[in-house]
């Protein structure tokens, strides 16, 4: 282990305004309509926030049969399909959306493409609730129209489209930028006319802080990545990180560190994914000055002071 070692800070970090509003949403609920308040899948991606939004009261469920009929349901900041909104509806549930503003641009986007009949391609990762919810836009009225999701350049390839002069795509909005980029130029050159957002749809925060990673790269010998596994934005992070040709890790809590990481490191990065909270971060530090000696420097960043105002509740 080095006589003394950098921890440098990455700014930003930790939460973005979505994930800020996403809690404050919850926690407004449960002072409004006391507790149980039922939550629509986890209501962020970060095991810390979700455990302490428990302890308040807060059952995270992902069938809306678990929620008792007429009781207030949150639906989390990744969004929600059209069929699950019915769902609710039919079950005389009471709903409060938490989506990110961010993401409901991109179902926006959607319905006006779909308005336009045009068939979609979603750039995206399959499974994760963000994916589902905008794919869930297409209803069934909607049949004679199509959407795709890919993940890769292998997928562009293979993809054959019903509609191909009528074709546009959108993207999930935690994406590494530099894999987005590339997939939309493969999607151009194999679909000429292919349409896309007026802006990207790979939100601030996330291009914020994978910037800010890659800035730090070249100065570090060891990046750590503060989050939790189920969170795409911060496994970008890592994944970045890596790319960069820094040995990296992601973590959500202190006790997954390991000493042996350290051995030999002079100058250790460290962020945090959009949805983990600072108090993870200062853990981790905490845990490697307990280990060893240690200088800490925030590094500069861009500030942001985006604030996304809540809904009525």
């Amino acid at each position: 282990m080095a006589d003394k070692i950098n921890i440098l800070l990455a700014n930003p970090r930790g939460f973005c305004a979505g994930v800020d509003r996403a809690i404050q949403i919850v926690e407004e609920a449960l002072a409004q309509y006391g507790k149980p308040i039922y939550v629509r899948h986890e209501v962020v991606h970060n095991q810390y926030v979700i455990n302490d939004l428990k302890t308040k009261g807060a059952i995270f469920i992902e069938d809306l049969n678990d929620v008792p009929k007429g009781a207030h349901v949150i639906f989390s900041a990744h969004g929600i399909s059209k069929a699950i909104r019915e769902e609710a509806k039919s079950r005389q549930l009471i709903p409060i959306d938490a989506t990110c503003p961010l993401v409901t641009k991109v179902h926006v986007e959607v319905n006006k493409m779909l308005s336009q009949d045009m068939d979609i391609i979603m750039i995206g990762h399959q499974g994760h609730p963000e994916v589902e919810g905008t794919m869930g836009q297409i209803e069934e009225h909607q049949a004679h129209r199509k959407m795709y999701l890919i993940e890769t350049i292998e997928d562009v390839k293979r993809l054959i489209v019903d509609h191909p002069d009528k074709v546009a795509y959108v993207t999930q909005t935690t994406l590494s930028i530099d894999d987005t980029k590339t997939i939309i130029e493969a999607l151009k050159t194999k679909y000429p006319n292919i349409q896309g957002p007026k802006s990207d749809d790979i939100c601030y925060a996330t291009q914020n802080r994978q910037d800010a990673v890659k800035a730090m790269s070249g100065q570090c010998d060891l990046i750590i990545i503060v989050g939790s596994h189920n969170s795409s934005n911060s496994n970008r992070l890592k994944e970045l990180a890596s790319r960069e040709g820094v040995e990296a890790y992601m973590i959500d809590h202190e006790d997954a560190l390991q000493s042996s990481w350290l051995l030999s490191k002079k100058n250790i990065g460290i962020s945090a994914g959009a949805s983990a909270p600072e108090i993870s971060v200062k853990n981790i530090v905490n845990k490697i000055e307990s280990l060893t000696k240690a200088n800490i420097t925030e590094l500069p960043g861009v500030e942001e002071s985006i604030v996304f105002r809540l809904p009525k509740i």
